[in-house]
């Protein structure tokens, strides 16, 4: 077994998982998406990058782009949610859902890194 190859599913799936878990929930009620999940669906997610860079194969760079969609869909919800929270007053309903919008563009780029995970993994022939 590959150490490397362990971190790698582990912080992609993590990376999927956190952000599920702020995307999930109404989307117009801000107290159900939380900051710290954003902050940290954008952390795991850039980790996620970072390991994908050293990989020079077709598929790594289909891994590297979905990396790139999450963290920069991330990065501007995590950008918009703390523009629009300066004063510490709860983001309106249109706020949140333009934020959760964002995550949710981040959900997709992280599920086809997921897929394409599974996929890799199953066509792997041991030597």
């Amino acid at each position: 077994m590959s150490l490397e190859k362990v971190f790698f599913g582990f912080f992609v799936l993590f990376a999927a998982t956190l952000n599920f878990g702020f995307f999930l929930g109404d989307m117009s009620d801000p107290s159900m998406h939380s900051l710290i999940a954003l902050y940290a669906a954008l952390v795991v997610n850039a980790c996620a990058l970072v390991l994908k860079l050293g990989d020079r194969t077709q598929l790594g760079a289909v891994h590297l782009a979905t990396s790139l969609v999450a963290v920069i869909q991330l990065l501007v919800s995590t950008v918009y949610y703390t523009l629009n929270n300066v004063d510490g007053k709860v983001p309106s309903a249109h706020t949140t859902a333009m934020i959760v919008s964002f995550s949710g563009g981040a959900l997709l780029a992280n599920i086809v890194s997921v897929v394409l995970l599974v996929v890799e993994t199953s066509t792997f022939r041991r030597r």
